[in-house]
């Protein structure tokens, strides 16, 4: 058999948007096509340039259309600040940091200076072990929303609400809602009741949430268990993507895949994509949080 013949549908983030034409393959041993890795190392070489452009726009003042008043207050007049500037620089200096991290950790390489320039050249020198990895269509995807969310951020921001379900509240009429930033980067939005704003949740406690709206819709049948599940029988485990537990728990998909690999998380596999054991993810994240890490 030749290498020709085990190769694979590119999954770089740019062939996987395709919905016609013949698909491209990956080069032997990769999982990125030529073309989605050159993409990749293109947008890792524009990324310190687009940081720096950015420090710029933060002195152009906030955007007030399309944006949710904190309860903070806004900005006083005489500080202009884009708040958006502000957000994406944050997103490439953590999403780098954490890819690089994975290098390093997995790599054994001196880890470099937590600069965009230092941490974009480390991933643009190790682009071909990263090609290969299994969190190759991850990686090409951040990077790529990274430097979409840098080419808009002088535009305002287009915010959509999506609607979760009934609020778990008791006696609540009100509906669960989150904020979705469209072409920006996550910035992982909590769950809100659009009746009482003291109704609230952090993303990360989704799981929780979706539990409790089941059993509501279940009128509390079989004890409050789940799915008619039996009381006192053990609950049923769920299963996470990485990009599921980035999102819950608003941290970079790199650093998942460094955690998951370091705690030994349980995972499945299902059609080529990993799962990991949700009861894991939420152990882990919650001794991170009792160590302030």
């Amino acid at each position: 058999m030749t290498s020709a013949d085990t190769r694979t549908r590119c999954d770089g983030a740019d062939c996987r948007k395709k919905t016609a034409g013949p698909a491209e393959l990956a080069a032997p041993r990769l999982r990125l096509c030529p073309g989605c890795l050159h993409l990749f190392t293109g947008r890792l070489r524009q990324l310190p340039g687009l940081y720096a452009e950015l420090e710029e726009v933060l002195s152009a003042g906030p955007s007030t259309e399309g944006r949710e008043r904190t309860t903070g207050g806004p900005v006083p007049s005489g500080l202009p600040f884009n708040a958006a500037a502000a957000d994406v620089r944050a997103e490439i200096l953590a999403t780098l940091g954490s890819w690089s991290g994975l290098v390093v950790t997995q790599r054994g390489v001196p880890a470099p200076e937590r600069t965009v320039r230092a941490l974009a050249g480390l991933l643009m020198r190790h682009a071909g072990w990263l090609a290969a990895h299994p969190a190759a269509a991850d990686a090409t995807r951040e990077v790529a929303r990274l430097e979409r969310a840098a080419h808009r951020v002088a535009r305002r921001e287009t915010l959509r609400r999506v609607s979760v379900g009934d609020c778990v509240a008791p006696g609540c009429t009100g509906r669960l809602v989150t904020v979705v930033r469209d072409g920006g980067a996550d910035s992982g939005a909590g769950i809100q009741c659009d009746a009482d704003p003291s109704h609230a949740w952090p993303g990360r406690l989704w799981t929780e949430l979706r539990r409790a709206l089941r059993s509501g819709q279940d009128g509390g049948q079989d004890g409050g268990q789940e799915g008619g599940q039996e009381a006192g029988s053990p609950p049923q485990e769920r299963w996470l993507t990485a990009g599921d537990v980035a999102r819950l728990w608003s941290t970079p998909t790199g650093t998942v895949y460094r955690l998951a690999s370091e705690q030994r998380w349980r995972r499945q596999t299902r059609a080529g994509r990993t799962y990991y054991a949700e009861s894991d993810v939420h152990e882990c994240f919650v001794r991170r949080s009792g160590a302030g890490t």
